[in-house]
């Protein structure tokens, strides 16, 4: 049971945040809807998310979704997981992608930059954070100063949802929970508390 019940998606509010977010996900997360109570906490967090979301160098829409499933993946909220799975689909992920990037580093279907990058998200995520040094030198290898702060804006931003959404305990919307249940059987996903 979520901590705060999310406004109605029927509220005249919340008009223009279900346009926003039909593009990424297909329908306006509970979690908006929930901010919403205080409608400039909910309008600060859109206009950082468009503005992380952006793209400006070599990371694409879908690439920065997977690298925000592996914040949330380490930071454990199933909440995002699912989201971040399903946004990554939405921006034309592969299924051999989706399915394993929880294992990216086994995987041949990421590159040495997206590996770099995608290791650097999974260290910057844990609490306390633990990003090794090696693991810097191999992000400056591939990637550029502009590119490191579009990765890290991606880190920071699900720091604060994967926080938001695992103590609000935030309730799973149904197309979220089939792209968990359907996208992460390799890590066993289940909505858990978000169910």
């Amino acid at each position: 049971m979520p901590l705060v019940t999310p406004i109605d998606i029927s509220d005249s509010s919340v008009k223009e945040l279900v346009k926003f977010f039909n593009e990424t996900l297909g329908f306006c997360p509970n979690s908006v809807l929930t901010m919403q109570r205080r409608p400039n906490i909910a309008k600060a967090f859109i206009e950082l998310n468009m503005a992380v979301m952006e793209n400006h160098g070599q990371l694409t829409s879908e690439f920065k979704r997977l690298l925000a499933f592996v914040s949330s993946n380490t930071a454990g909220c199933r909440y995002c997981q699912a989201h971040t799975i399903r946004a990554a689909e939405r921006y034309g992920s592969t299924s051999k992608r989706l399915e394993n990037v929880w294992d990216f580093k086994n995987q041949d279907a990421f590159t040495d930059a997206e590996k770099a990058a995608l290791q650097f998200a999974q260290e910057a995520s844990m609490v306390p954070v633990n990003v090794a040094e090696d693991t810097e030198k191999q992000l400056h290898v591939y990637w550029s100063d502009d590119d490191i702060v579009e990765i890290m804006g991606v880190i920071a931003l699900f720091g604060y949802l994967n926080r938001w959404n695992d103590v609000m305990a935030t309730s799973l919307e149904g197309d979220a929970k089939t792209s968990g249940q359907d996208l992460l059987k390799g890590i066993s996903w289940v909505p858990g508390k978000h169910a």
